[in-house]
């Protein structure tokens, strides 16, 4: 009996170490899964980056340089508010975000403090996706603060220019709201810092001012464009009588 019972514990074991090997065996035969291409890839040094302004963010309107540091200097989007940079434009600071308008115009920086910019709010185009803006913007420290200060019907600003000598004159050359008549449209002068306004040019409710030039060897000469145009929306009138150039 003991001996029937060592046979078959015999045979157990006989059989399982059989089973065990071929096991082995077939685990040893199977070939590994082959790793994706992408799981070769080294990609320890990537890493994830904002990239900022380096999206689209429209129509480029205007740019202030610093004539005391080439570095620094302002770019004005006619659809992406004011970006700042340091550094050549290696990577750009957004400025103006928490005001009332990201349509702008144009740009302007006062040579006698460099600290100080004029935004002219509204971009200065006249296709049916243009956006308009809320007035004239002053900041005194680089753009961390702004102020505006007026002009807010005017919804689009072409230029604004500083007196080379005395920086409380100011003009500024509004184009006026495209889609309507009316609202500040000509050329705009302030002898106290923006504080107040007086229109010292206009032709009608449908003519703005589309640019403005100083005489760079006598501020007391400048040159206006006067343009009449309006938008509808089965057409666009871009131009017409009341158009053309003041001095």
């Amino acid at each position: 009996m003991k001996k029937n019972i060592l046979f078959i514990v015999f045979l157990f074991c006989l059989v399982l170490n059989k089973e065990q090997a071929f096991s082995q065996t077939k685990k040893a035969k199977e070939p590994e899964p082959k790793k994706s291409k992408l799981a070769e890839l080294n990609t320890g040094g990537l890493a994830f980056r904002s990239v900022g302004p380096a999206l689209t963010s429209g129509r480029i309107a205007d740019f202030a340089v610093n004539p005391n540091n080439a570095k620094q200097y302002y770019v004005a989007v006619a659809s992406g508010g004011i970006w700042k940079t340091e550094n050549s434009g290696t990577t750009y600071q957004p400025i103006f975000d928490g005001e009332g308008s990201f349509s702008i115009g144009c740009i302007t920086m006062d040579q006698n403090n460099t600290n100080v910019l004029w935004v002219g709010t509204g971009e200065s185009n006249n296709q049916r996706s243009v956006a308009f803006g809320d007035g004239v913007y002053k900041t005194e420290d680089g753009g961390k603060s702004w102020s505006n200060m007026g002009l807010k019907t005017s919804e689009h600003i072409a230029d604004v220019i500083i007196h080379p000598t005395n920086s409380n004159v100011v003009y500024v050359a509004a184009y006026g709201p495209l889609w309507k008549d009316g609202g500040e449209r000509g050329v705009y002068k302030t002898i106290d810092g923006g504080k107040n306004w007086e229109r010292i040019l206009f032709i009608d409710d449908q003519t703005g001012i589309s640019d403005l030039i100083m005489d760079p060897n006598n501020p007391e000469i400048m040159f206006a464009a006067a343009h009449q145009r309006r938008r509808h929306v089965w057409t666009y009138l871009g131009g017409g009588p009341n158009s053309g150039i003041h001095k």
